[in-house]
Parts: structure tokens; sequence; C-alpha cells
């Protein structure tokens, strides 16, 4: 989620003020100053298309009972979901070359989940490291590997679900030996992701500020570039139900400036070059 600025709106401070209220506690998303140009942007053609006039009338409908749907796409419009294929490469590099191996000789399955997956770029680029795992060595060849993969937004978990991508959406991130390998061609001009790289993965909405413990135990948790638009109160909530649904010794991927409060206590560090990985302890 990624959030740019400007300097005009057509709202008051203080209805923008009542926004940015509404947004932290309904999803955890802060807003800084002088963003209300961005709530302008992405609300304009709804508020319209509903004929509500002020952003005050606004949180007044979305709490009104039964109107989920209003709420939900306030959500979609106000989360921005910019993401790259095998974003900063070495985790997937590690991913693929140690820990899958490493992870592989347990029992079980291996259950990995991307939070935060947006239209579904990073959940796809895991699956492609185990699909080529696969392939290339026996130590998988009998090893269920799933993938969960959540976000806040209900219309960009639909995107990702269809796995089509324009070619200038590929172009951030994903090789031409890869496309080949893993996708197959349209009509239309656009490429769809093959189905053995589609099959393993389970796409869910999930708000990373309610508890999501009850959705299983985990082997790898990728939650990258996501904490940084929430408290820092949130974030040592959300890295201590990581924490809990992460089997012993399991591993966390954050983004490069994400050291949330907490961290230390809960993880130990494992550095490997350029990156680093949180195991749990």
């Amino acid at each position: 989620m990624v959030f740019s600025s400007r300097d005009n709106s057509r709202f008051g401070d203080g209805e923008y003020l009542l926004f940015r209220q509404y947004l932290e506690s309904a999803c955890g998303i802060m807003l800084g100053d002088n963003k209300n140009y961005l709530i302008d942007s992405r609300l304009r053609k709804l508020m319209k298309d509903r004929n509500i006039q002020s952003l005050g009338d606004l949180v007044r409908e979305i709490d009104r009972a039964g109107n989920r749907s209003l709420r939900q796409d306030v959500i979609d419009a106000m989360t921005t979901n910019e993401t790259l294929w095998f974003r900063d490469r070495h985790p997937f590099t590690f991913l693929q070359d140690n820990l899958l191996p490493e992870l592989a000789r347990n029992p079980g399955e291996i259950a990995i989940w991307c939070a935060a997956c947006s239209s579904g770029q990073e959940p796809y680029s895991i699956s492609i490291c185990v699909e080529e795992m696969r392939r290339r060595s026996m130590i998988l060849a009998n090893k269920q590997v799933r993938v969960l993969a959540t976000d806040i937004s209900s219309r960009i978990l639909d995107q990702a679900r269809k796995g089509i991508y324009e070619p200038l959406a590929l172009k951030r991130g994903m090789s031409d030996e890869r496309l080949n390998l893993h996708f197959k061609a349209n009509a239309d001009g656009s490429w769809e992701i093959k189905p053995d790289i589609r099959k393993r993965i389970e796409f869910r909405p999930i708000n990373l500020k309610e508890n999501f413990i009850t959705i299983g135990k985990f082997d790898v948790v990728f939650c990258r570039n996501v904490l940084i638009y929430f408290s820092s109160e949130l974030q040592q909530q959300i890295i201590t139900n990581i924490h809990r649904v992460l089997k012993p010794g399991g591993y966390l991927f954050l983004g490069g400036s994400e050291t949330p409060k907490g961290l230390n206590d809960l993880f130990e560090i494992r550095y490997y070059t350029p990156g680093v990985v949180y195991v749990k302890k």
C-alpha cells in the first residue's frame, strides 16, 4: 500500500481528520498530514455515484447497520496495490536455495503465508520458486507445499485469483525465461499464470488488524513492506500474532526498513547475504 503526496483537496481539515480516524479504526492504515488530496482522488467517484456529499456523511453511511459493501468499497479505494515480481530478489533466492531444502526434511507439508499479497505477484513468485525447486531436485518430489495469500481488499484478491497480467505489469521483475516457462500467452496480449503455479495458492481476505491466529500454522511468513503503514502499537500486535501462527523455528520475512517494536523479543536474526530473515524463538 503506497501513499504519494500533493497539496490540494476539496475536503476540509475537520472532515479529513474524521476520515483518518475512521480508516485507522477500520483497517489500521495511518494517513499522514496533508494527504487529504489523496482521499479526494480515491473517493471522488465512489461518493458521486452514491450521492454522498461529505466525508462525515460517508463515515455515517458506512456505520449504518448492514452497509458492509460500502465499507469494503472504501477500503478497496484507499489501499494502493503496488508490487513487483520477486521484489528485492534475495528473499526468494534464499527461500528457494536454503529454506525449501531445509524444510523438506521436516515431516508434513510446507506451509507459507503471504500477508498483504496485493494483486498476486508475491505469492505467485513464491510458487514459481517452489516449482523450479521441484523440477531441479528430488527433494520436493513427494512434499506438498501450500501457500496462503491474503489481503484486506476483496477487489484486489479477485484480480489476483485470475492470475492474468498485462505485459506492462510483467515487466516489473519478471524475466523472459520465467515468463515463457510459467505463463501462457492469451489472444488479447495478456499473460496467464499456468495451473501448476496457481494450484498451490489459496487466496483469502484477512485484515491484519483483526485476530488471525486461527488461520493455521506456517513454516514461513512473508509480511513485507506492510507494517510501515500501521502505528507502532498495531505493528507489535501483528508481529505477536504472526509469532503465534509460525511453527517452532519458523521464518519471517519483513521489508528492509521494518523493525517493529518487540521484534527482538520474539525472533532471532539470521543473516544471509544481502538480507536477514527472522527465526521464531
